[in-house]
């Protein structure tokens, strides 16, 4: 009979006792186990005893979690929590420097378990452990032990971080900060003062002022993966905390002190692999110097600043103007202006028929007014018909774009030039907009890459190449769209292909960016390589594997109903020669004024052929007066090899008629002889050489019989697979077991039974 579903079969073991196995009714209140377990054993007083899972942390079980326990757990009957608390707590108080260092390592292994730790709290130990973390009389393993019980504590979330002293905090920034110490200790204060940071804003500008990030970079540069784990962890909690501006000028300093190039050379690219914390907290350093960009790109552009419009007008000069010459030399206003306009036309921004209304902050006076006097004053106003600006006053990306455009413009002058000269010169239908294609590609830069997003507590892709190159997000830019005009030559695409080119585009970087780069030179790479060819290729193979179709048993099964399916179409094609066709003749003045049919015999022993009247339904097979067996065929020509073909002249001028020709020669007498074919079309001509190829043995090789059979696979395999459907299916089959070493468990038949 089989037990309750309530009950479990349990092993309960203790120290110097023999193991007990017992049933455990989970419906039986716990005091009840624990009382029958002693009995066992003979021990008094039950209530100082408690249960606790035997592997792992050693969890006490209470009402609230015994429903862990399963068939076969193995437990363990151990000291209550509270006596225990209290033992610990009175070993903390001991004179004695062994007795206390064992006390807290007892205290170290006990501290994760949450029954525990609410014991400790409520007798007031974190207090007793502050004390011990403050005096600081043993700068070793005591102190180490007593941070780690101490963390173990708090991480429980029953006491707020913000009750903390500040004496305490001090101390322990003292630890972080001190020259000569236990390699142990510094890891945990560091981590300590990171979870205070995070939890405690007032604290936080407590360990800001106290740790200096000078501090920080000595700990990150010692050989040490905990500590450079944790010296980051806590330099990415400051830089959380910090306003915008003083993130900002953190990270400048940090920048300036080549944090960049040793987190590159000596964290990610060091010979230790890079645990996953560290990967965290590097995509969190990546995320906030990214987060930088945000002001500019919720920036609209003003067109009322001078110096913005200044940077318009320094975009098309790069351009269109060589250093040290002016294009408007000599010309009145309305020519500057007419020529400013098609150069920014050029440049790929948009038209607008509005002009600027005054600044609103300088309502006074007409063409004097402060708004207008920019206007006015540059030698190359931008004119009436034409407004750039109004192109960058959308967010995102805003000013995020113009930075983009003359940084490229300026670190990649000869590619700008050769971008904006090569597409001004095509027609207008195939121009790439320069202008709006930056900033499309600034708005999916700052998506891939989650500009102004908060960052996520557990993520860890952030990329190498970041962390490789200055200005990476900018110098992301300049090879991006390199690539989009690239992909739009690749594409052949017009103005009205804009948006299928960003999408493409946007594959292309997110494949590329998904591998993890190390390099922005091995990124250039890697994202030039993958074409628009090879994305249409990836786009297929992903398709047929969600469908399946590349899965080994799905490839197999299509290799087995290759044979079948071949069959039927070589059927197909015969019986299409059957039924016939009407072929035109071709004169030497390339008149096609005469019709002809053929067709094989129902037996497939004769092709029968003969001409037919203009306008006349395909005559009876029995009525054409020629006839070939096909024993005598020799072989099958087609294309330029036809000698019909080869008469008419170069094959350039026949190119219409070489891929529709094909002969058959055949043996007439001693002599060999030619039936010569023009077919109706690239389908008549597939059907007809695979239906002669059939007939002669040959296999067929057509486009069309490769599309038939394609077809028909997917058919035959989906109606196959029709009940397996939202089945996974394994990559690989069943291993077949080994046979056994004896076949004496054979019952024989013959024996007959008592």
């Amino acid at each position: 009979m089989a037990p309750p579903r309530d009950v479990v079969k349990i092993a309960v073991q203790m120290r110097d006792a023999i193991p007990q196995l017992i049933q455990l009714d989970q419906a039986k209140p716990l005091a009840a186990v624990v009382k029958e377990v002693c009995d066992a054993w003979s021990l008094a007083h039950s209530e100082r005893y408690a249960l606790q899972f035997a592997d792992g942390h050693r969890r006490y079980i209470t009402e609230n979690n015994r429903t862990e326990i399963k068939n076969g757990s193995i437990l363990c009957l151990s000291t209550a929590p509270d006596l225990e608390a209290e033992q610990l707590l009175g070993g903390l108080q001991s004179g004695s420097h062994e007795g206390r260092r064992e006390a807290l390592r007892h205290f170290v292994l006990l501290a994760p378990d949450m029954t525990f730790a609410q014991e400790v709290i409520s007798r007031d130990g974190l207090q007793r452990l502050g004390i011990i973390i403050e005096d600081g009389d043993d700068l070793g393993e005591v102190l180490a032990l007593a941070l780690k019980a101490f963390l173990e504590l708090m991480e429980h979330g029953v006491v707020s971080w913000e009750t903390l002293s500040i004496p305490f905090v001090r101390k322990v920034v003292c630890y972080v900060n001190m020259n000569l110490m236990d390699a142990s200790v510094q890891p945990l204060a560091l981590g300590l003062l990171e979870s205070v940071t995070l939890s405690s804003p007032a604290l936080g500008q407590l360990v800001k002022s106290e740790v200096p990030l000078d501090r920080l970079l000595v700990h990150l540069q010692v050989m040490n993966q905990q500590l450079q784990t944790k010296a980051m962890a806590l330099l990415t909690a400051l830089l959380q905390g910090a306003s915008p501006t003083e993130r900002k000028h953190m990270l400048d300093y940090l920048w300036q002190r080549n944090l960049r190039q040793f987190i590159y050379k000596n964290i990610i690219h060091s010979a230790a692999p890079l645990g996953d914390e560290m990967a965290h907290h590097l995509y969190v350093l990546q995320s906030l110097t990214l987060g930088l960009l945000e002001p500019r790109m919720r920036t609209p552009l003003d067109p009322y600043s001078q110096e913005q419009r200044e940077q318009l007008q320094a975009l098309r000069q790069a351009a269109f103007e060589p250093e040290g010459e002016s294009l408007g030399a000599g010309l009145n206003a309305d020519r500057r202006r007419s020529l400013c306009a098609r150069e920014f036309r050029k440049l790929g921004f948009s038209v607008s028929d509005r002009y600027p209304a005054p600044h609103p902050a300088s309502s006074q006076g007409c063409c004097c007014s402060r708004g207008l006097r920019p206007f006015l004053s540059s030698p190359f106003p931008l004119p009436q018909n034409s407004n750039p600006a109004q192109d960058l006053e959308h967010v995102p990306p805003g000013l995020l774009a113009l930075d983009n455009m003359l940084y490229f413009s300026r670190h990649a002058p000869s590619a700008y030039s050769r971008f904006v000269l090569e597409n001004s010169s095509r027609e207008d239908k195939h121009e790439c907009p320069f202008a709006r294609s930056s900033i499309q590609l600034t708005v999916l830069l700052c998506e891939l890459l989650r500009v102004g997003e908060p960052c996520s507590e557990t993520a860890q892709d952030f990329s190498p190449m970041f962390f490789g190159q200055d200005q990476s997000f900018h110098e992301l830019f300049c090879v991006s769209i390199q690539l989009l005009n690239k992909t739009w030559k690749e594409m052949r695409a017009t103005q009205e292909d804009f948006d299928k080119v960003m999408q493409v585009v946007r594959e292309q970087l997110a494949r590329t960016l998904a591998l993890k780069p190390s390099s922005l030179e091995l990124f250039r790479t890697k994202v030039n390589a993958l074409t628009y060819g090879e994305v249409l290729r990836l786009r297929q193979t992903e398709r047929l594997h969600q469908e399946g179709t590349l899965a080994p048993p799905i490839l197999e099964l299509r290799e087995k109903l290759k044979p079948e399916l071949m069959s039927l179409i070589r059927q197909q094609r015969l019986l299409r020669l059957c039924e016939g066709t009407l072929f035109r003749k071709i004169s030497s003045r390339r008149r096609q004024d005469k019709l002809w049919f053929c067709c094989l015999s129902p037996n497939h022993k004769v092709l029968q052929y003969g001409d037919v009247e203009d306008n006349a339904s395909p005559p009876a097979p029995e009525s054409l007066p020629e006839q070939l067996p096909v024993a005598d065929i020799r072989a099958l020509l087609t294309g330029k090899d036809c000698p019909h073909i080869r008469d008419k002249g170069s094959v350039k001028q026949n190119k219409d008629l070489y891929e529709l020709a094909f002969t058959i020669s055949y043996d007439h007498g001693e002599e060999e002889a030619y039936l010569n074919f023009i077919a109706p079309s690239k389908r008549e001509f597939h059907l007809w050489t695979d239906g002669l190829s059939t007939l002669l043995g040959s296999p067929m090789g057509s486009e069309q019989t490769r599309l038939d059979l394609e077809q028909l696979l997917t058919m035959e395999t989906k109606l196959r697979l029709l009940e397996l459907e939202n089945v996974p299916i394994p990559e690989q089959p069943p291993p077949i077991p080994p046979p056994p070493t004896n076949f004496n468990f054979c019952y024989d038949c013959s024996i007959a039974e008592p």
